[in-house]
């Protein structure tokens, strides 16, 4: 097998047709996303924040996959496939349960209760603020840095090498280029844009990535080939180091095709696969706002489990199209991607623990001909995107509805739908600020950095979305000191994992950690820790709830599993101040400009004549442009929010309403459900043939 002559060449840059693709893919996404916006009621809630809830289950099914398939995946799930195998395949195929799960259990509760984000619904089911509040904030610091940072990040590792750059000027610049075309059209169109424009970039993504696994799999001569090669992949000696063992740093596991390793194993020990990893699973499919809030644009129940479903059969493709692409491209390219040598590894890709990151990016660029490396550039902006926008839109959803709600006393709809594209403008700098905080944390370790986090501060959360689902019994300040004891915890073990700097494999430094911390953090994989602080939280949780007073089942209609389908009218648990500000109980299939949440003070407000666009009365052109952006530039719109909002529902009638809503065609039902058996079927296949 041919290697490359100089492995320390810097990449060649793109070619013109290269360049011509890219410009393609720019403009046609951007029209996408574009009009897809302006099409949808963008100037109301609903439609803004939830797509009027009105979404088919393949675009609901595009838009969960490309969510979760960024370029942090495409970067360092290849990379970890490049280091050591198929064991991180581990997470996306334990995902094709939970996405299963998501759909026929944590969905409908959703769709009943009619909220927006996942604090809401914990306020509604436990009342008071400082649950909500706190998952807010908590959801937004895991959104800025670790998704919005690790995509930046694996970004710019790829375009990087792909246009040949050097220095951080150029990488940048194309950042924010990114981020400027993903915000514009986040924040003009909302969900709908969003979930459109993933819908096309899934298929971009499956086409590119598709052609170069192809191409991977006949340069290498074939599956078994690869398998066989991988394993003899090492770098040759003026690329390699060795430990203070005397073992290679670009050492390779014997068990690199096995998901279930043992339960001594570094990686990922079998336990901490089966329990640790569906732990974080539940949080991250069933109760991460990014996630849910594609299925709660669904038109219908049977629309939302479809998306679930779809979602989780391409979920079985990451391990062919990502990491075994990686897997060759170590086979391929050995001196670059497998290098061991912390000098010879920070002059090829600029960090020291190792460069599987470029794995991904090595095939592109060596591989692929003029005009195919463009597209699949392309695949990659397209996973940066997809990403980065969902992320936007629902983080800004959080932030309008769970946060702004409670330093502005009733906003109005408007300020609502301005507060929201704001605050996407506000996680766009964040992001850029802390992509350099990032590169200089992660090193070679990408996907392992992001799960570690996860790991320490999920767990009890899904502990507190379990017992608030399938336990009447919790209340609030069981579920509250459930996770702020997780939460100490949590920052415990962070501090332990990251407070220390540990010297790459080669340096001959010794590890600089206490003898202590060695043992507590060594001793105790990261994904067992989320065993252990999942038990934890959900002891505290059930604890606390035992000892205080129950919640009324008055309450509780339409927000626990076992009442979902309940058309009895569901009181509000008032807040401690008896004011609450955030949208009252909303009937799903209502259009958002039906909000409840509108005060008198907007309503009359609205009601007087005010300038708009189209309007006989001019306005400024700057003034016009910021009605455009807001979605306030029709008189239509501003007559069709007073007329709604001062419309009176009759509560019986909204209850019986939420209830209908999930009810499901019983046609569509046995062939939803037939496909959900189809799909955990094959899951299972899987695991026994890689276990």
């Amino acid at each position: 097998m041919d290697k490359e002559d100089s492995p320390l060449s810097v990449s060649s840059s793109l070619e013109w047709p290269d360049y011509v693709v890219i410009a393609i893919y720019f403009v046609g996404i951007l029209a996408v996303g574009l009009w897809s916006g302006r099409s949808n009621k963008q100037d109301s809630i609903s439609g803004y924040f939830l797509a009027s809830r009105n979404m088919h289950w393949i675009p609901v099914g595009a838009s969960l996959f490309a969510s979760n398939i960024g370029s942090g995946h495409f970067v360092g799930l290849s990379g970890s496939g490049a280091a050591s195998g198929i064991g991180n395949a581990a997470f996306e195929l334990n995902a094709m349960f939970i996405l299963i799960l998501l759909g026929y259990v944590f969905v409908p509760v959703y769709m009943a209760s009619g909220v927006y984000t996942m604090p809401e619904y914990l306020r509604l089911r436990f009342g008071g603020q400082r649950i909500r509040v706190y998952l807010s904030v908590l959801a937004l610091l895991l959104y800025v840095f670790t998704k919005i940072s690790a995509d930046l990040f694996s970004g710019a590792i790829f375009i990087q090498q792909a246009m040949g750059l050097e220095g951080d000027a150029g990488i940048y610049v194309s950042i924010l280029i990114l981020l400027a075309i993903a915000a514009l059209f986040t924040i003009t169109g909302g969900l709908t844009a969003v979930i459109w424009t993933d819908f096309v970039q899934t298929i971009i993504m499956l086409i590119g990535s598709f052609i170069l696994m192809g191409m991977a799999f006949v340069k290498v001569g074939g599956y078994n080939e690869l398998i066989r090669q991988f394993f003899m992949s090492y770098p040759s000696e003026n690329y390699t180091a060795y430990d203070l063992n005397n073992r290679s740093c670009a050492n390779i596991p014997p068990d690199a095709m096995h998901l279930f390793k043992s339960i001594k194993s570094p990686e990922l020990p079998w336990t901490g696969v089966i329990f640790g990893v569906t732990i974080s699973s539940i949080w991250y499919w069933c109760s991460d706002q990014v996630i849910v809030q594609r299925t709660l644009a669904a038109k219908s129940m049977n629309h939302a489990k479809g998306g679930c479903i779809m979602a989780s059969f391409l979920k079985i493709l990451p391990l062919f199209i990502i990491i075994f692409p990686g897997m060759a491209s170590r086979v391929l390219y050995t001196d670059r991607v497998a290098c061991a040598d912390p000098q010879v590894c920070e002059k090829i890709c600029g960090s020291q623990a190792g460069c599987t990151n470029i794995a991904y990016a090595e095939l592109v660029i060596n591989l692929l001909p003029p005009g195919l490396t463009g597209l699949m550039l392309s695949v990659m902006l397209a996973a940066l995107m997809s990403s980065l926008t969902s992320i936007f839109n629902s983080s800004s959803t959080i932030f309008t509805m769970d946060i702004w709600t409670r330093i502005r006393k009733n906003p109005s709809d408007i300020e609502l739908l301005i507060v929201g594209r704001v605050s996407c403008l506000l996680l766009v700098a964040i992001g850029v600020l802390w992509v350099p905080i990032i590169q200089n944390a992660a090193g070679s370790q990408l996907f392992t950095y992001m799960q570690q986090v996860q790991n320490i501060l999920s767990p009890p959360v899904s502990a507190v979305f379990l017992l608030a689902f399938f336990w009447p019994r919790t209340t609030e300040p069981g579920a509250f000191w459930g996770l702020m004891v997780g939460l100490i915890v949590g920052l415990i073990r962070f501090g332990l994992e990251f407070g220390y700097v540990i010297p790459p494999c080669g340096t001959g430094l010794p590890d600089p950690r206490p003898e202590i911390i060695k043992k507590i953090v060594g001793n105790v994989h990261y994904l067992h820790f989320g065993c252990i602080l999942f038990v934890i939280s959900l002891v505290t949780t059930v604890l606390v709830s035992l000892i205080t007073e129950p919640i009324d089942e008055k309450y509780l209609y339409r927000l626990t599993f076992w009442t979902r389908h309940s058309s009895q009218v569901r009181s509000a648990l008032e807040d401690k101040e008896n004011h609450d500000t955030s949208p009252k109980e909303t009937t799903p299939i209502m259009d958002a400009d039906s909000s409840t949440s509108a005060s008198n003070d907007s309503v009359n407000e609205l009601n007087e004549p005010k300038p708009v666009v189209g309007n006989s009365v001019d306005l400024p052109v700057w003034r016009k442009a910021i009605n455009c952006l807001c979605g306030v530039e029709t008189q239509k719109a501003s007559q069709d929010t007073v007329t709604v909002a001062t419309a009176v529902i009759d509560p019986k009638q909204e209850a019986l309403m939420a209830s209908e809503f999930i009810k499901e065609d019983p046609k569509w039902l046995r062939f939803v459900n037939t496909n959900a058996i189809l799909v955990m079927s094959v899951s299972a296949f899987m695991w026994a043939w890689y276990a």
